[in-house]
């Protein structure tokens, strides 16, 4: 036996029993007559002390060879600690040791495993297998665990059903890239690793599972930034006989105790808001609900006062930040320079103070009349102390371009705090976008949503106009979660295809197996998948998923702890009788 009790575990009530421990050695102090080692394991810290009282010469000198990280084993008596520490729950006590065991010696680490320590991210993920040792990294893949405990006994008890869909599938060019896989056993043919289980669960629903779910593996090949993955986890989740209802009572019922059981609070009905309102009002469909700032047309106030940059507009739009009045010209110059920025785009900004002293002044005072500022800030419902910000341009260049402004003041506001939480729903999205380099409509979200049933008409007149009987889940600015209503009719489901620009023969080729499942009497089904890695940050406080992940690729899609993706051995190509033929840029050929 390795141990009786883990380093999490003793206090005051083990006092006198002999125990035996094992673990990591934190950290070691060394008095000379005395020295205390912190033992450490996933469950805590236990103090360890040798005392030339009371030890051994031998047990001491035994005990000062060991370093940082060596595992070892100790036996040893509870007793009472002189110096209590209230920060640990071992704290009030200590380990008079009486025997100790090297299970392992270890090399001095290449950071600190310490909370706050002194590796940099590059290092610290070539060498994920110590940083996990870190309460940070170790708490936080805990805490997924446990999410994922939840999900599972939610879906499970509301008569969900998990099963598992395959990993080596069809490539279909709907989507991102997809990654894939050569076959050895079928020369010049591939695999492709799902990007989701869509197809797949569609058949459950046609094979009568009623209600599936899986907390699935997707890998999608495209560019990565904080809150992406090229391997992810999705909660997949499909029903049969139902409507869109349904779904959003499940989930939304769902993601309400997630949230009860992290925060106590009860949230009641998630607001709902359609996707046009959400582009309105915030200029992005995931929107923050947890501040204000909602967006305010004033074409009719600024347009004609011989002020081009207005009148040239097609939309004149802009934000009331409360409180910031205060602002210094420096600082309103820094957010005209981080909006000009190529990620943003936007060629300035106009600001209108509305000042504690009740003066209302701008940035275009030679256009614009303290009467005209007035209206202007009358429509905003603007308050002495407030500042408004206004952008121009095309219509919907200048609305993303105002919403991340908005969420950038968000942030430097502290409004966007980690603990509280916004959940909403946005719905009726468009069914289809009108893509100008391919001259063609591509699916919102993917082939297999159906138009809102009062909007299939339109498929034939009108087909941009027509609504997806779709649905977003959205939590703090993040969508969360996105799903549904499917086609289970093979006629609209060609119909979209062929809307898609497939050919009879293409939809054939990808879908065939479905279209033709279709014919054996599919019942009405939706559903909706979850960014399990994303929920699970958002519900700890964070957004970057990459630090629930427990071994996560960096920015540039590379695991630096092996050296992933590598070269392979040219027998292995010859195997699968494939030959390289690599374009190298030509700035690295010189």
């Amino acid at each position: 036996m390795f141990r009786t009790h883990t380093n999490g575990e003793l206090t005051l009530k083990n006092i006198n029993e002999n125990v035996t421990l094992s673990g990591w050695v934190q950290t070691i102090r060394d008095k000379g007559f005395m020295m205390w080692i912190d033992l450490r394991d996933r469950y805590g810290i236990t103090q360890l002390v040798f005392d030339q009282d009371r030890s051994s010469a031998e047990l001491i000198e035994e005990a000062k060879k060991l370093g940082r990280e060596f595992v070892i084993q100790i036996e040893g008596k509870v007793i009472e600690r002189a110096s209590k520490n209230p920060n640990i729950l071992t704290g009030e006590i200590e380990i008079l040791v009486e025997k100790l065991i090297v299970l392992n010696e270890s090399q001095l680490p290449p950071f600190t495993i310490e909370d706050e320590t002194d590796g940099g991210e590059e290092l610290r993920m070539k060498y994920r297998y110590l940083d996990i040792r870190r309460n940070p990294v170790k708490d936080k893949l805990i805490f997924r665990h446990k999410m994922a405990q939840k999900v599972r006994n939610y879906l499970s008890d509301q008569s969900f059903i998990e099963v598992e869909t395959p990993v080596l599938i069809k490539s279909t060019p709907e989507g991102a890239r997809d990654f894939v896989v050569p076959s050895r056993m079928n020369p010049g043919q591939f695999y492709a690793l799902p990007q989701s289980p869509q197809t797949f669960k569609q058949l459950l629903m046609i094979g009568g599972m009623d209600r599936y779910f899986q907390i699935v593996k997707c890998f999608r090949d495209e560019d990565l930034r904080a809150d992406r993955q090229p391997e992810f986890t999705q909660i997949d989740c499909e029903m049969a006989f139902v409507e869109q209802e349904d779904v959003l009572e499940i989930f939304e019922g769902m993601t309400a105790t997630l949230l009860k059981d992290i925060t106590g609070k009860d949230f009641g009905k998630f607001p709902r808001m359609t996707f046009a309102d959400a582009m309105r009002k915030y200029g992005n469909d995931k929107p923050d609900i947890r501040f204000g700032m909602e967006f305010v047309e004033v074409n009719d106030l600024v347009k004609g006062k011989d002020f081009k940059i207005f009148d040239d507009a097609e939309l004149v739009v802009g934000i009331n930040v409360e409180g910031a009045a205060d602002y210094t010209r420096k600082q309103i110059d820094e957010l005209i320079d981080w909006v000009k920025r190529p990620q943003i785009g936007a060629s300035g900004m106009i600001w209108v103070k509305y000042q504690n002293d009740g003066v209302i002044t701008s940035s275009v005072n030679k256009f614009y009349n303290e009467d005209d500022l007035k209206k202007i800030a009358g429509k905003f419902g603007a308050k002495e102390g407030d500042l408004i910000l206004l952008m121009s341009g095309n219509e919907n260049k200048v609305r993303t371009q105002l919403s991340a402004l908005r969420m950038e003041l968000g942030n430097r506001l502290g409004l966007r705090k980690g603990d509280e939480f916004a959940p909403l729903w946005v719905i009726d999205f468009p069914l289809l976008e009108w893509d100008e380099e391919t001259g063609r409509f591509h699916a919102m979200h993917h082939p297999f949503t159906s138009p809102k049933p009062e909007d299939i008409h339109l498929l034939e007149t009108d087909p941009g106009k027509a609504r997806a009987n779709a649905y977003d889940l959205i939590l703090n600015g993040n969508e969360i979660g996105g799903g549904s209503v499917r086609i289970f009719d093979k006629d609209l489901q060609a119909k979209m295809f062929n809307l898609l620009g497939f050919t009879k023969e293409d939809a054939e080729a990808q879908f065939g197996f479905l279209m033709n499942a279709f014919q054996y009497g599919a019942p009405p089904h939706a559903g909706l998948a979850l960014g399990f890695d994303r929920l699970v940050a958002i519900l700890d406080g964070n957004e970057v998923i990459r630090d629930y992940i427990a071994f996560p690729k960096n920015n540039s899609g590379r695991d630096v702890m092996i050296d992933a993706p590598a070269a392979i051995a040219e027998e292995q190509l010859d195997e699968l009788e494939l030959k390289l033929n690599l374009k190298i840029n030509s700035t690295l050929q010189s």
